[in-house]
């Protein structure tokens, strides 16, 4: 089986582990991986659709592996108990709404060795929540996959962890981390958020206050993002 690479960089930052679950799981391919490759022993892959699970339960009756992943129906973190599984992978949905699984069951989430988030919107409302709510940052990344940027957290909840994390008003948007760590891809993805933030100023009429406002904003986010690079 031949991931994506969205999915490969997902399953590149899994430990070795007893049980995993995949949360919006789509055909199972992430489950189905790191069994056969022995990184997980066992996995549930849930999703809240049944289409998906429908294919990811044909997919894992495919390669043999119906009693080492367990396909579930249900959103969020509900299809599974409280120390069922080791570790979790949320990839796939927004970041509000990553957030708020983890929310909806934090007491499972504190005891997890690790998770895995990778959203397909809105990055930086995940990663405020993270920075501001005893999280500790085990590892962040970054891909590039069919035109649009993926960007990972791998985390773990601490009680004892009470830092703020910000040092500039951009940090919830461009990883500290990725920067910090000089990742291949930070500087063409600061470059994508200066041609963004451009392009919208191409479509602002200063003919009000708070258009004269907000152009400012994007002009001071432009001159903070060239000067990361």
């Amino acid at each position: 089986m031949e991931l994506s690479k969205r999915l490969k960089i997902i399953a590149g930052h899994v430990d070795k582990c007893k049980n995993i679950i995949d949360v919006g799981t789509d055909h199972g391919y992430i489950p189905i991986y790191l069994v056969k490759k022995g990184i997980c022993e066992s996995a549930v892959a849930s999703d809240i659709n049944k289409g998906p699970i429908e294919k990811a339960q044909f997919n894992v009756n495919f390669e043999g592996l119906k009693d080492k992943i367990s396909c579930r129906l249900g959103g969020g973190l509900k299809t599974v108990e409280k120390d069922e599984v080791e570790a979790v992978i949320i990839a796939g949905m927004g970041g509000n709404l990553t957030r708020d699984i983890l929310l909806d069951d934090i007491d499972k989430v504190k005891n997890y060795k690790f998770l895995i988030l990778q959203p397909a919107q809105n990055p930086e409302v995940l990663r405020e929540y993270l920075y501001n709510n005893n999280y500790d940052i085990l590892a962040e990344d970054i891909c590039f996959e069919e035109g649009k940027y993926y960007e990972l957290f791998k985390v773990k909840y601490n009680d004892d962890n009470k830092r703020v994390f910000i040092e500039n008003p951009l940090d919830f948007e461009i990883s500290p981390i990725l920067k910090e760590n000089n990742h291949p891809l930070f500087k063409v993805f600061v470059q994508s958020k200066i041609e963004k933030y451009e392009n919208i100023l191409k479509y602002i009429k200063v003919d009000t206050l708070s258009a004269k406002e907000r152009k400012e904003i994007i002009e001071k986010n432009i001159n903070l993002l060239k000067e990361m690079i």
